[in-house]
C-alpha cells in the first residue's frame, strides 16, 4: 500500500511524528499518560480541527497494524501451558462479561429508542472494549505479568473471538432486514473461523521454527527482520479473511512461536514497527472524532457516554465480584473496561452496510466510543486518586499499632527477606512493616507476620515499636523515601542503631553525612561475589580471585572515605567552594600472577552506572 492511497505524503509524515513528540511528553508530563496525548494531538491535527489530514479512516486502517503488533508480542510472552491455565478465565470470566453487559447495554439502546437489533449491535460493539488501550495501559503500569492483568488479556481474547459470532449475527440481522446479499450461515462462518484457527496452529508447530533456522544460517539480518513481519502480517491477513479478527491471527502466531529458539530475535525486531503504529492508531483514532456530530448531537452523545460507560461498568464489576475478585482488583478492571474499542468501528460499520444503523446513529456511536476510549486514562486517574485519598485495602492486613521487638524492619521487599534469615536463626524478634498490601499478603503465605506502616510518619514508627527497638532497618526502594525515614529516626529515636540500604554512591554519601551506623549499596556485595565466580570460571585461581575482589573493594572505600572528607562527588574534588575537576587515573590490564587489579575512575565506577547499584 503506497502513500498515495492512503492520502498521505512526506509532508504527512512529519506532521505525524511532530504531533507525537510534542504532545506525548506533555501528556506524561502531567501525568495524563501517552494515550490521551495521541488522541488529543489526532484530534487537533484531524478533519475537525486544523485540517492538516482529510481521510483519518484510510489512516486507521493502516495503524492497526500497530494494534496487531502489539498482540503478537503479548502472545510471545504467552507460552500455550500458560494459555491453557487461563482458559477458565478466558471462555468463563471473559464469557460472562461480554454477556452481561451486552444484554444491560441492550435494554440502555432500547430505552433511548433504538430498535432491538440497532440496540443489540450498538450495545455489542461498545462491549468490545479496545485491546490497544488497556494493553497499553496495563503496560505502562507494568501489569501486563501480574495476575490481575493476566485475567484482563484472557478477557480480552475472549472478545477478539466474540467478533465472529457478532459479525455472524449481523448477516443474521441483514437477512431479517430484507438485505439483498445474503452472507455465510453463522455455522459455515464458525467452521471457517476453526478451520483457519486450525491452519494457523499447523503452520506455527511445524514450519516456522525450521523457516527461521535455515534463514537464521544465510547471516542476512534484514531478511529475519522481514519473516518476522511476514509472519505476524500473514497470520493476521488470514485471520481476516477467514472472518477472525486480525489481531487474534496475530496473537496466535506469537503463542506459537512463545517457544521458538527466536523468541527474543522476533521481539526484538517486531518491537520498533509496534511502537510507532500503535502510536500512529491512537492518533488515527483521534482523528476520526467528528466534532461537527458531537456539537450538533451533543446532549446525545455525552448521555450515550454517561449511560454507556457507568452501565458496562457495573456489569463488569458485579461479574468481577461474582467470580472472586477483590474489590479494588475488580473496581480497576471496570474502570480499565469501560470503554468502547476498535472492534466496535468494524461491527457498527457492517451494521450501517446492512441498514441496522442510518448514517445519523452511526456517527453518535462512534463519537461515543472515541470519546470512551479517550476518558479511559482520566477514569484510571481519578481511581487511583481516590484509591490514595482513602488510603490502601486493609483486607487481611493488620496496621501497625503496638509492636515491641529488638530489631524493627521497614520495608520488606527481596532485600529484606533475605536479611531476616540470619536474625531469626537466632531468634531475635522482629517487627516488620510494609506500604505494599500485595507483598504483606504475600509474605504472609511464607508464615511472616508483617504489618502496614508508613515509615516516612512518626505515628507510624512510634506504634512500631521504633522507641524501643535496638536497631532499626531501612530496606525501602527509594532513596528519597529512606533519607526522610533516617531524618525522622536520628531525630526521634537516637538511641536506636540504623542500617540502611543505600541505593547508589551518592545515597551512601548521604546516609554517612546523617550519621547512620551501617549502610550499604544493595548490589555491591552480590556483584563483587559475581564477579569472583566470573574469575573463577575463567581459570584463575581462588587466591588470585580473592585478592582481586579484596582489591576492589579497598579501593572503593578509599574511594568513599576521600569523598568523604573532601567532598568529592560525581567525579569532582569541592575546594574551598569551588569545584575542580581531577585527573582520573588511567584503566590498567590486569596481570594473571599476582597483580593488583588497576583503579577504576570515580565517573567510570561500574557499581555506580547502574539504575539498581
Amino acid at each position: 500500500m503506497d502513500g498515495h492511497a492512503v492520502g498521505i505524503g512526506l509532508g504527512h509524515v512529519v506532521v505525524l511524528l511532530a504531533a507525537a513528540v510534542v504532545a506525548v511528553p506533555v501528556f506524561r508530563r502531567l501525568g495524563l499518560g501517552s494515550i490521551l496525548g495521541y488522541l488529543a494531538a489526532g484530534l487537533l491535527i484531524g478533519p475537525s480541527a486544523l485540517g492538516l489530514f482529510s481521510d483519518p479512516e484510510a489512516l486507521l486502517h493502516v495503524a492497526e497494524l500497530g494494534v496487531v503488533m502489539f498482540l503478537f508480542i503479548i502472545g510471545l510472552e504467552m507460552r500455550p501451558r500458560k494459555l491453557w491455565a487461563l482458559r477458565k478465565a478466558i471462555f468463563g470470566l471473559g464469557a460472562a462479561q461480554v454477556l452481561t453487559c451486552g444484554a444491560l447495554l441492550t435494554l440502555v439502546g432500547v430505552a433511548a429508542g433504538l430498535p432491538w437489533a440497532a440496540a443489540a449491535a450498538g450495545a455489542m460493539g461498545f462491549v468490545l472494549s479496545s485491546t490497544a488501550v488497556i494493553m497499553q495501559l496495563l503496560e505502562e503500569d507494568g501489569e501486563t505479568g501480574a495476575p490481575a492483568g493476566q485475567r484482563a488479556v484472557a478477557i480480552l481474547l475472549l472478545e477478539d473471538l466474540a467478533i465472529v459470532p457478532l459479525l455472524a449475527l449481523v448477516a443474521v440481522w441483514a437477512a431479517f432486514n430484507g438485505s439483498g446479499e445474503a452472507g455465510p450461515s453463522a455455522w459455515q462462518s464458525a467452521l471457517i473461523g476453526i478451520g483457519a484457527i486450525a491452519a494457523v496452529i499447523a503452520v506455527g508447530r511445524w514450519l516456522l521454527d525450521p523457516m527461521f533456522r535455515v534463514l537464521a544460517r544465510t547471516g542476512a539480518r534484514e531478511v529475519l527482520t522481514a519473516a518476522a513481519l511476514l509472519v505476524v502480517l500473514g497470520a493476521a491477513l488470514f485471520m481476516q479473511w477467514a472472518g477472525l479478527s486480525m489481531a487474534m491471527g496475530a496473537f496466535l502466531a506469537g503463542v506459537l512461536l512463545s517457544e521458538s529458539t527466536f523468541r527474543h530475535q522476533l521481539e526484538a525486531d517486531i518491537e520498533p514497527f509496534r511502537g510507532i503504529l500503535l502510536g500512529l492508531f491512537f492518533l488515527s483514532v483521534g482523528m476520526s472524532l467528528d466534532l461537527a456530530v458531537v456539537a450538533a448531537e451533543w446532549r446525545l452523545v455525552l448521555a450515550g457516554v454517561a449511560a454507556f460507560m457507568a452501565v458496562k461498568a457495573i456489569g463488569i464489576y458485579g461479574i468481577a465480584r461474582l467470580f472472586g475478585s477483590p474489590h479494588r482488583e475488580a473496581g480497576r478492571r471496570a474502570a480499565l473496561f469501560a470503554q468502547g474499542g476498535e472492534f466496535a468501528f468494524v461491527l457498527y460499520a457492517a451494521a450501517l452496510a446492512v441498514g441496522l444503523f442510518d448514517a445519523r446513529v452511526g456517527a453518535v456511536m462512534t463519537a461515543i466510543v472515541i470519546l470512551s476510549m479517550a476518558l479511559t486514562p482520566l477514569v484510571l486517574l481519578a481511581l487511583k486518586y481516590a484509591a490514595r485519598e482513602a488510603g490502601p485495602s486493609l483486607d487481611g492486613v493488620e496496621a501497625a499499632d503496638g509492636l515491641r521487638a529488638r530489631v524493627l524492619f521497614i520495608g520488606f521487599g527481596r532485600f529484606s527477606q533475605v536479611v531476616s534469615q540470619s536474625l531469626l536463626a537466632r531468634d531475635v524478634d522482629l517487627s516488620l512493616i510494609e506500604t505494599d498490601v500485595e507483598m504483606i499478603q504475600a509474605a504472609g503465605q511464607f508464615g511472616f507476620k508483617v504489618y502496614y506502616g508508613d515509615g516516612t510518619r512518626l505515628d507510624v514508627l512510634r506504634a512500631s515499636g521504633a522507641e524501643r527497638a535496638e536497631a532499626i532497618l531501612v530496606c525501602v526502594d527509594k532513596p528519597e523515601v529512606a533519607d526522610r525515614i533516617v531524618e525522622l529516626c536520628k531525630a526521634e529515636f537516637p538511641h536506636a542503631r540504623l542500617y540502611v540500604r543505600a541505593f547508589d554512591r551518592g545515597h551512601v554519601l548521604r546516609l554517612v553525612k546523617a550519621g547512620v551506623d551501617y549502610q550499604i549499596r544493595e548490589t555491591f556485595e552480590s556483584a563483587l561475589t559475581f564477579g569472583r565466580e566470573v574469575l573463577l570460571g575463567l581459570g584463575f585461581d581462588e587466591p588470585e580471585a580473592n585478592e582481586a575482589i579484596a582489591d576492589v573493594r579497598r579501593r572503593d572505600e578509599e574511594r568513599l572515605e576521600l569523598q568523604i572528607a573532601g567532598g568529592l562527588t560525581a567525579g569532582r574534588y569541592l575546594i574551598r567552594g569551588n569545584l575542580q575537576t581531577p585527573q582520573p587515573e588511567p584503566f590498567r590490564r590486569p596481570r594473571r600472577a599476582g597483580q593488583v587489579i588497576g583503579d577504576v575512575p570515580e565517573s567510570s565506577d561500574p557499581a555506580d552506572q547502574s539504575a539498581s547499584s
